[in-house]
């Protein structure tokens, strides 16, 4: 007999054109005093007035929080967690990318189980009161946090990125409008992008993976490979984009039941210490841990293959294994994803920081999760082929 797996979502998700639309109406159910967790870009882009119209044309009162300006940081809780109590909010709403609504969870959690969120690390301390209701709006295709348990913070005092990962942090509602998206510029397209096919395709070879998330991560998997590039090279095809956040959404309830592997527990250090975007840091791991862990996953590679490409069926399986790592190559050297040392990152830098980087990848417990198991030594070498990997190379061997 099989065993008992299970999957978490928020209890409500719209998505489609308009569906931001929604969120008056949704957010009437929820409180009466609104947190707005954004930052300057949004509220430059007219999203943050837009939500506070809404909000009043049902009576709720609006404070705003807006000093996001990075990837989220405990910083940022503290002062967004300041303002919540200061205005005795009930609900909250995130609109942005990833780290607008991983702060917005994290201040959720903290107002009503108080404490630090480094304390939630590592399971420490458990969210055992329910949070304020939180609604997640993402203006990217991306992070999939609008439907996951997962909120990823930087500890700045030890630049340690913790994922922490249990089911307060989860949103209420979930707005996915990919006319949001429009306004997302060429470059966090991209990254964003590889950041939700990476979700998908770590969900899929994930040790903890299971049919029902096995069914997302292969559909994601699927609508992200059709249309990232037309979004990256056309972002004004709304169809493309509505794709991408589908794809992004079903990528995000994915992971957050199948969970990540290597890629994101390697990925966290780079933002932690080198401070590059977190779809960048995946990108530039992707296709080399790929290669890697290929030997322990190639029936579950070759059926990614298999369903994105039905051709290839009369091939083996570590035929279609290899196109679809090379694939992957191609697509982040047609999406000009750079490796480290082209992002700017020093040898020496990284020399320095390397072993401290593989230590905290495996803490993370993600790296665990992968089909092949890495030890601390394998995660160095990684990290050092990964500093100037060549994403060309290989890639005209891949069958056609």
């Amino acid at each position: 007999m099989n065993s008992i797996s299970s999957v978490y979502m928020p209890k409500a998700i719209f998505y489609g054109y308009d569906s931001f639309k929604q969120l008056g109406v949704e957010s009437r159910k929820l409180g009466t005093r609104a947190l707005i967790i954004s930052d300057k870009v949004m509220e430059d882009l007219g999203y943050v007035d837009h939500c506070k119209m809404m909000l009043n044309e049902e009576g709720i009162l609006c404070s705003t929080y807006l000093g996001i300006d990075s990837e989220p940081t405990d910083l940022f809780v503290d002062e967004a967690l300041e303002i919540c109590k200061q205005n005795k909010c009930n609900i909250i709403i995130a609109i942005g990318g990833g780290s607008c609504i991983d702060t917005g969870k994290a201040v959720a959690v903290l107002a009503t189980n108080g404490g630090e969120i480094s304390d939630f690390m590592g399971n420490k301390k458990m969210a055992d009161k329910k949070a304020i209701p939180l609604i997640a709006i993402p203006t990217t295709a991306g992070t999939g946090s609008e439907a996951t348990d997962v909120t990823v913070i930087t500890n700045t005092r030890n630049d340690v990125k913790m994922m922490i990962k249990q089911a307060m942090f989860l949103p209420e509602v979930a707005i996915v409008d990919p006319t949001l998206t429009l306004s997302s510029p060429t470059h966090i397209t991209s990254a964003t992008g590889v950041d939700a096919l990476t979700h998908a395709i770590e969900a899929y070879i994930s040790r903890r993976s299971h049919p029902f998330t096995d069914t997302l991560a292969l559909s994601a998997i699927k609508l992200i490979y059709e249309n990232i590039e037309e979004v990256y090279k056309n972002g004004n095809n709304i169809g493309a984009r509505e794709k991408m956040s589908l794809g992004a959404l079903k990528a995000g309830i994915a992971f957050s039941n199948a969970s990540v592997c290597l890629v994101h527990g390697m990925s966290r250090p780079i933002g932690a210490i080198f401070h590059v975007p977190h779809g960048v840091s995946n990108a530039m791991l992707l296709p080399a841990i790929l290669e890697y862990s290929k030997s322990a996953c190639i029936n579950r590679l070759a059926a990614i293959g298999r369903f994105i490409k039905p051709e290839l069926s009369n091939y083996t399986d570590e035929e279609i294994a290899n196109y679809v790592v090379q694939e992957i190559k191609k697509l982040c050297l047609n999406l000009n994803i750079p490796n480290m040392k082209e992002w700017g990152i020093k040898k020496h830098e990284l020399d320095k920081v390397v072993g401290k980087m593989a230590k905290d990848a495996l803490a993370s417990g993600s790296p665990s999760n992968n089909p092949r198991i890495p030890s601390e030594e394998e995660i160095i070498e990684l990290y050092q082929l990964c500093f100037d990997y060549d994403m060309s190379e290989g890639i005209n061997e891949s069958i056609k």
